[in-house]
C-alpha cells in the first residue's frame, strides 16, 4: 500500500512505499551538503507509542529523514504497549539513548544510526510508562524531558508524514512569525477518505472550541502541533486521555500574546480494523472537556 507525500511546493512526489521505506536508509542530507545557516533551532520530536510495533522503526527513521540539517532530539514514551513495542524498545536501546547522523532500518527491524559526524546529529531516547496511562500522560512525559528548541508531536503510526514539518519549522524557526503552527488536516491536501462521522465529530469539536475559544483553527484534534519550546513549559496539563488534544489548544487559546498559524498538511487515517484507536466515545470526552477547560 503506498501513501503519497508531497513536496514542499505541494507538487505531488512519488509515492511512499511503506516497505521500501523499511528498507531504506535515511540521511538527514548529502554528504559534504552545507547546512543552512538558517536552521540551528534543534527539534524536540515527542512520540507517544501504545501497542505499535510494526510501525514504529518507520517512523522513527521517517523522523530521522524530515528537516535535513536540524538537529534533533527524539523522546519515544513507551504506554506501557504489550504487543512487542516495549521489548523492541529496550533490544534497540539497550545502554540509554543513541546518537548519530544517519538512521537506517536492518534486514531484522532494528535501528542503525551511522556514527556521529559533521552532519546535523540526533539523540533517540526511549522513556516507559509501568503501567498504561493514555496519550495525555505520554505527552505530559515527553514534554518534561524535550531539550529542544521547538517541539513537535509525532504519533507512532503512519497517519502522519513528517515532510510536513518543513513548512510548519519555517515559520517558527526561521521567520519567526509564528510560536504555535498547527497541521491541518482539512486545508486540502491529500487525505484518506474515512467515515463520514469522524470528520463531522472533528469539525464540530473545532467549531464550539472556536466559539469559546475566540480562534478560527480547522482543526484542534489534529496531531501535529509544532511550538517553541516555551510554551511547552507554559502548558499546564491533567487530561490523561486524548483529551489532552483539547487542552493543549485552551493552554494556547487562553494566552492571548501567542502568534498562532495554521497550514494544510497530508493524512493517511487508518480503520479500525488497522489499528485506529480513538472512538466515538473519545468525541464525547473532547466535548465536555470544551466546557470544562474553557471555565478552569
Amino acid at each position: 500500500m503506498g501513501v503519497v507525500s508531497l513536496e514542499p511546493g505541494g507538487r505531488a512526489a512519488l509515492p511512499l512505499d511503506i516497505e521500501r521505506l523499511a528498507r531504506t536508509d535515511f540521511a538527514p542530507r548529502p554528504a559534504g551538503a552545507a547546512r543552512d545557516p538558517a536552521k540551528h533551532a534543534t527539534l524536540s520530536v515527542v512520540i507517544p507509542v501504545y501497542n505499535e510495533r510494526h510501525t514504529l522503526a518507520t517512523v522513527l527513521a521517517a523522523v530521522g529523514a524530515a528537516l535535513p540539517g536540524v538537529a534533533k532530539d527524539i523522546i519515544v514514551v513507551d504506554d506501557c504497549s504489550t504487543d512487542g513495542t516495549r521489548d523492541w524498545l529496550k533490544a534497540n536501546f539497550p545502554e540509554g539513548p543513541r546518537s548519530g547522523s544517519k538512521i537506517s532500518i536492518d534486514g531484522l527491524g532494528g535501528l542503525e544510526l551511522e556514527a556521529p559526524s559533521n552532519d546535523a546529529q540526533m539523540t533517540i531516547r526511549a522513556l516507559y510508562h509501568d503501567r498504561n496511562r493514555g496519550k495525555g500522560a505520554a505527552l505530559r512525559t515527553g514534554f518534561a524531558a524535550v531539550g529542544g528548541d521547538v517541539v513537535v508531536i509525532q504519533d507512532a503510526d503512519l497517519e502522519y508524514d513528517p515532510q510536513d514539518w518543513a513548512a510548519m519549522y519555517d515559520l517558527i524557526a526561521t521567520r519567526k512569525i509564528a510560536d504555535v503552527v498547527y497541521g491541518s488536516r482539512f486545508y486540502g491536501r491529500p487525505h484518506r477518505s474515512l467515515n463520514f462521522h469522524h470528520y463531522l465529530a472533528n469539525r464540530l469539536i473545532s467549531l464550539l472550541f472556536n466559539m469559546l475559544y475566540n480562534q478560527t483553527l480547522s482543526d484542534i484534534e489534529t496531531c501535529y502541533k509544532m511550538m517553541r519550546a516555551d510554551v511547552v513549559r507554559s502548558l499546564r496539563l491533567s487530561a490523561d486521555d486524548f483529551g489532552v488534544e483539547v487542552e493543549i489548544s485552551a493552554n494556547i487559546a487562553r494566552q492571548r500574546k501567542l502568534r498562532i498559524y495554521e497550514l494544510g498538511i497530508a493524512y493517511y487515517g487508518r480503520g479500525y480494523e488497522e489499528g485506529k484507536k480513538i472512538g466515538w466515545k473519545d468525541g464525547l470526552k473532547a466535548l465536555w472537556y470544551l466546557l470544562k477547560f474553557r471555565l478552569a
